[in-house]
């Protein structure tokens, strides 16, 4: 496969964070659609012109990005955007809680990452629906290497995940194979159906990108959010039904060790247009809510 690669240099205004702004693209060290070579940050994915590869790295404000493929040109054009151009956190006020002000003093360089690819963002998070990070993973490692393409360039044994009618061929055994129960199935499935309509979600408001999203059986609150932060940059998407999501926040906020949903909307609603941020801000503190009990067993269906 060709080697031609594109170059840009783009100087983003202010110090840059990539492994933070990046994160929640990975789906686990093992994605094989990501990787992180020393200080560069390796992406495959499907463009509306095909498949491309992006290898970015930062050296304080200036980012300089390379591609390969025929997707290589529209994933360069979009590098600024992706790695928060138009994402203003100037106005965003923590000082009432000093463990997030504090964080956010000396960690400022993190961006809200915003891709404009909606199916990409959203495939994975159907997998993740319910179950544990581990079986989401491992799903998506697998679906991935089995039915994906070689990424093209010179990346480390990347992947390029399987095109919307390459989803809609996958008979239900293969999906039983990867671990993936009949529900998230039938959801992955639809939104392969109607990928065309959804990939125009990346150029709505997040609230409409969310209200297209769940009309697609199987989509709900959660899924969307999870698709919107990542496709649309959404500054304001809580991921409502997050089983961890919640008692980080409200332990964080209130010292308690567990928490509802209700309860941590409550708490977001001090930060209104920008909970998204200041949930991404949570996740940098490192403080998690205390763990109690066995840790759970999950059931590999694949065996059933």
């Amino acid at each position: 496969m060709s080697h031609n690669r594109r170059v840009l240099t783009w100087d983003a205004g202010h110090r840059l964070d990539l492994r933070a702004t990046l994160a929640p693209l990975r789906r686990g060290t093992g994605d094989p659609a990501h990787r992180a070579d020393g200080e560069r940050h390796w992406r495959a994915c499907l463009t509306p012109d095909g498949p491309g590869t992006l290898a970015m790295s930062a050296a304080g404000s200036v980012v300089t990005a390379h591609a390969w493929g025929p997707g290589a040109d529209w994933l360069l054009e979009r590098v600024p955007a992706m790695l928060g151009r138009d994402d203003d956190w100037s106005t965003l006020d923590v000082s009432t809680v000093p463990v997030l002000h504090e964080t956010l003093r000396r960690r400022p360089g993190m961006r809200l990452v915003r891709t404009g690819l909606v199916l990409d963002a959203l495939v994975p998070a159907i997998l993740e629906q319910k179950v544990t990070g581990v079986e989401a993973r491992r799903a998506w490692r697998l679906l991935l290497y089995r039915f994906g393409g070689v990424a093209p360039g010179p990346g480390p044994e990347l992947r390029v995940p399987p095109s919307p009618q390459q989803l809609l061929d996958l008979p239900g055994w293969e999906w039983h194979r990867l671990g993936v129960d009949l529900k998230r199935q039938r959801a992955i499935r639809a939104a392969a159906l109607h990928s065309r309509r959804l990939e125009e979600c990346a150029a709505m408001t997040p609230a409409d990108a969310a209200a297209r999203l769940q009309l697609v059986p199987g989509i709900g609150v959660w899924t969307a959010a999870e698709t919107t932060q990542r496709a649309l940059g959404d500054p304001d998407a809580v991921s409502v039904g997050d089983y961890h999501l919640k008692n980080m926040i409200v332990h964080l906020l209130t010292g308690r060790a567990r928490g509802t949903d209700d309860e941590m909307l409550a708490l977001l609603a001090a930060w209104p247009g920008q909970r998204q941020r200041v949930m991404r801000l949570a996740e940098r503190t490192g403080i998690g809510a205390p763990r109690f009990g066995p840790k759970f067993r999950y059931t590999d269906i694949r065996a059933i």
